[in-house]
């Protein structure tokens, strides 16, 4: 999971590799996220970690 909209670590430069690098990494990027989006989008990164977590 990552913000694309992250200022601290742009996501072309560190997720999508690391998402290649493991086994069963699954990326998804969400539009205007910032840097700290488990705190201010905690409702939906909750969901979303919930849902990897059962599959």
């Amino acid at each position: 999971m990552h913000g694309e909209d992250d200022q601290i670590v742009p996501y072309q430069n560190a997720c999508v590799k690391s998402a290649e690098l493991l086994k069963n990494g699954k990326l998804i990027i969400y539009p205007g996220f910032p840097h700290g989006m488990p705190t201010t989008e905690a409702a939906t990164i909750n969901k979303e970690l919930l849902a990897f977590i059962e599959s």
